[in-house]
């Protein structure tokens, strides 16, 4: 069976698989407040049909899964289809993003299921800023925290969106945050995804700048983590915390990409930059075999083009971050 390679010689080993493009948070970068443009439940994909396509992924190489959204903990009986997903022969990797607002009632079971680390959305300490951001309430998220902790889920990625006037004076204290529970810091900068993205770039910051402000108050030694993302890390010395910094924009990674994504609705991404998409619903509905799955698979990596275009064209992705899939 052929590997996933797509046309620039790039291995295609993970799936950001979304398993709902609902959420219970309004972070205005992502899904603002009123959004209604869901995919009707019925487009959704059941989780026999998830755990096909996976099985699919797999036969072709992709030993990696991260299970996103929306956020995927409002979908019904989530622990069941991770279940699903880790019995799948080839599958390593299964890990979670949440924004953890249910975390705390569910974060044994999903270890219990088969998740083994989580990342975590969470962009400010302060929580009336974290309701002005996401319309929810912070208490929530650090009790989820708290719960993964206890659950043995590691490591945990704490996932801030870096913000220039919004939370850049938050980021040492983030740093220490993380220092003190044992989690893994990682700043991301801000992309024109949607609408909301196009508002959120408005507040671009420059990663090299947050890095710099951070080796005023720590001690900062190169380092890496294991993982399949384009994090580049280094670690405060004399200590287990690791800062990764994600820089989509500044100094973009689109070389070494090795991933793609999945939407709810079956729908192919083969760049989060660009509006190529393959649906695959459609097959799945209608009878094909795995053979014609796997085919259509190798068409859209085939055609993931070189790299996103977000200086270049920074309008033409214009779907909410949460209907392709964090």
């Amino acid at each position: 069976m052929p590997e996933l390679i797509d046309s620039f010689d790039r291995k295609i080993e993970y799936v950001r698989l979304s398993v709902t493009d609902r959420c219970n948070l309004r972070c205005f970068y992502c899904l603002p407040k009123g959004s209604r443009s869901f995919s009707p439940r019925e487009n959704c994909l059941s989780d026999e049909e998830i755990e096909r396509l996976i099985t699919a992924f797999a036969d072709l190489g992709v030993s990696r899964v991260r299970i996103t959204g929306g956020e995927p903990l409002v979908r019904k009986d989530l622990p069941s289809l991770i279940r699903r997903l880790d019995r799948i022969a080839g599958i390593q990797d299964l890990s979670l993003s949440t924004n953890a607002v249910l975390l705390g009632d569910s974060a044994g079971l999903l270890k219990d299921a088969g998740i083994r680390r989580i990342n975590v959305s969470l962009d400010t300490l302060d929580p009336d800023k974290f309701t002005r951001l996401t319309g929810g309430r912070l208490a929530p998220v650090l009790a989820g925290l708290m719960a993964a902790k206890a659950a043995g889920l590691s490591p945990v990625k704490i996932n801030v969106l870096a913000l220039r006037g919004i939370n850049d004076d938050e980021f040492v204290n983030i740093a220490h945050f993380c220092l003190e529970h044992g989690f893994t810091l990682r700043f991301i900068e801000a992309m024109p995804v949607g609408k909301g993205g196009s508002r959120a770039s408005e507040h671009y910051l420059d990663l090299r700048r947050v890095k710099d402000n951070l080796a005023g108050h720590f001690d900062l030694v190169p380092s890496v983590m294991p993982g399949g993302g384009p994090a580049r890390y280094v670690k405060v010395r004399n200590s287990p915390l690791h800062i990764g910094f994600i820089t989509p924009i500044s100094r973009h990674f689109c070389a070494s990409c090795n991933r793609i994504r999945l939407s709810a609705d079956g729908i192919i991404y083969p760049c989060l930059g660009q509006d190529h998409q393959y649906p695959l619903r459609s097959l799945l509905r209608t009878g094909s075999s795995d053979t014609a799955l796997k085919n259509a698979i190798l068409h859209a990596v085939k055609h993931k083009p070189l790299k996103h275009e977000f200086r270049e064209k920074p309008w033409q992705v214009i779907r909410f971050m949460s209907a392709t899939g964090g």
